[in-house]
């Protein structure tokens, strides 16, 4: 991924670089030029010792920060990449590619919390880039706010609806905030129905029925007006075919909420198989 993001910034200053280079003198844009074009190249040295040239000599501009630290990045100098990247920013606060990158230094650096608002800027000037979010994303998890993870990589599945790795990651971070939410719940009140029904219901992912039940049925003695509850109990009733007491938990759920369709269903279901 490191790769790709270095790759796609790359391309971002070539494709610019026609419009920026004028801003410098005659001999400073061929200077700079060289340099560009001994990065697509692959020449590290002639490419830093260009950029730095242009700097000694006056060309004090944002862009050219940025591709040096492009070239010291690329050589794992992460931390002389970050300051280009950072003066960059200074000189031109609106230069998103130096944002995203000072991101990704930082990250490289295991230092995200610093790369959180560096990365929340950079999605700011770069809305479009996808690789703007799923940096940001990391930045999010690694410092535990998954609620963030679960924001970038929705932004990312409206972005490119058949990225497969952009709907997974979307569904492991979905399932970390309901794992997070749970214990929050404990912690505030571990004997309250809700506790109960959020361990109903990861009993009754694992396939554990009978713990399953007590839980939920734990929950709607506490609180017999929730909703979702005496359908699930319902369901897990059904499933053991214990028909008469299926049908006390549905009605029990349509009281609840009469337009229930999986009560309804379920309702429906229980009263075919009851039949004489």
């Amino acid at each position: 991924m490191r790769l790709v993001l270095l790759a796609a910034a790359v391309l971002l200053v070539v494709l610019s670089c026609a419009a920026t280079a004028q801003d410098l003198p005659p001999a400073l844009t061929s200077r700079f030029s060289e340099g560009v074009a001994a990065l697509k190249a692959g020449d590290a040295a002639a490419a830093e010792r260009a950029f730095r040239d242009v700097l000694r000599q006056g060309g004090d501009r944002a862009f050219v920060h940025h591709n040096l630290g492009i070239v010291l990045q690329q050589g794992g100098r992460l931390r002389d990449a970050l300051a280009e990247f950072q003066a960059a920013s200074r000189l031109e606060p609106s230069y998103g590619p130096a944002r995203l990158l000072a991101g990704v230094s930082l990250l490289a650096l295991n230092r995200p919390a610093e790369a959180v608002p560096v990365l929340e800027r950079a999605v700011k000037l770069l809305p479009d880039e996808e690789i703007a979010h799923v940096q940001l994303a990391d930045a999010y998890e690694r410092v535990g706010r998954i609620e963030g993870v679960v924001d970038e990589y929705r932004r990312l599945t409206a972005m490119s609806a058949r990225n497969d790795e952009y709907a997974y990651r979307l569904g492991k971070a979905y399932l970390r905030l309901a794992q997070q939410s749970y214990q929050r719940l404990r912690t505030v009140n571990p004997n309250s129905a809700r506790s109960s029904q959020a361990l109903a219901t990861e009993y009754a992912k694992q396939g554990r029925r009978d713990l399953a039940a007590q839980e939920f049925e734990r929950a709607a003695k506490l609180d017999p007006t929730l909703v979702e509850i005496h359908l699930a109990l319902a369901q897990l009733y059904a499933s053991e075919q214990r028909w008469d007491d299926a049908a006390r938990e549905v009605e029990r759920e349509l009281a609840l909420a009469p337009e229930s369709r999986d009560a309804l269903e379920l309702k429906t279901k229980i009263m075919k198989r009851s039949a004489p």
